[in-house]
């Protein structure tokens, strides 16, 4: 039988899998992310001694593996280590910041780094990991895996749009990233965690609490503060080092290719 008979159908059973592995890890991702907000529970940052840190570390965990294993067909074998270097990125960075007085996080670099390369479910299922490997050491991150995937499924989406093709539309990108997950992550961090976990931002809640604002209230602002403006750092740190890898590895990422991420940039490079 003619291989280019049996391609086609090859490619349509593969892509229909895809879709429904993505469409599994996405549902139980917001389905895990709405139980903690309904819920609220207390007990959820003790450590994976508690039954429903444990659950809630395994839900998340089984969504990244969906998401993962949504797109690991269309990753070259070759650069699945970007994976775990763009986690050990997150992990360092937002350790860092978070132990100091700025009300930042720079812990998704690693995160919108995948997402502008390999898409949103790769982004999203990196956001998920890194948090769940982060959380081992450091409890109280476990409740944001849901806002760590939204960065990195909003990058892989800003990607696709053309926001790499041009390095000032990179952070206007991350500005809006940074408004919708700041709303998302806020019920959270207000009603499962009780507050926010690093010291700069921490301050910031605290300063709106002193002034009469609810726990939600205080939390929401400072995440309207602090996310757009870290979000645009974020991007645009991405972007840069997008714009440093050679081409030989940018142009390998079949999501670069078929949505033309760096524009007329990665047409250059291929010249």
């Amino acid at each position: 039988m003619s291989p280019n008979l049996v391609l086609p159908d090859e490619r349509a059973g593969s892509s229909l899998r895809s879709k429904l592995l993505a469409a599994a890890g996405t549902s139980l991702l917001v389905v895990t992310y709405l139980v903690l907000v309904i819920t609220q529970p207390t007990n959820l940052t003790s450590g994976m001694g508690q039954g429903v840190a444990l659950a809630t570390f395994a839900a998340y965990l089984i969504s990244a593996l969906l998401l993962l294993a949504a797109v690991l067909p269309d990753l070259p074998v070759s650069t699945l280590t970007l994976i775990p270097v763009a986690l050990a990125l997150n992990i360092l960075l937002g350790q860092f910041v978070g132990s100091v007085m700025v009300p930042l996080y720079l812990d998704s670099i690693g995160t919108v780094l995948v997402g502008f390369l390999a898409g949103r479910r790769a982004g999203a299922a990196t956001g998920v990991l890194g948090t769940l490997i982060w959380s081992l050491f450091a409890p109280t991150v476990l409740p944001f895996a849901s806002g760590a995937a939204l960065v990195g499924f909003l990058a892989g989406t800003a990607a696709r749009f053309g926001a790499v093709r041009r390095v000032y539309l990179a952070p206007i990108a991350g500005l809006v990233t940074g408004v919708l997950v700041g709303v998302v992550s806020a019920p959270v961090a207000a009603f499962v965690f009780g507050g926010t976990s690093g010291v700069g931002t921490g301050a910031v809640v605290a300063a709106f609490r002193s002034m009469g604002d609810s726990l939600l209230s205080a939390v929401t602002k400072q995440a309207l503060i602090s996310d757009p403006g870290d979000k645009a750092i974020v991007f645009l740190i991405a972007a840069l080092l997008v714009y440093a890898l050679p081409s030989r590895i940018t142009q390998s990422f079949e999501f670069v290719r078929r949505y033309r991420v760096l524009g007329k940039r990665g047409a250059k490079q291929n010249a």
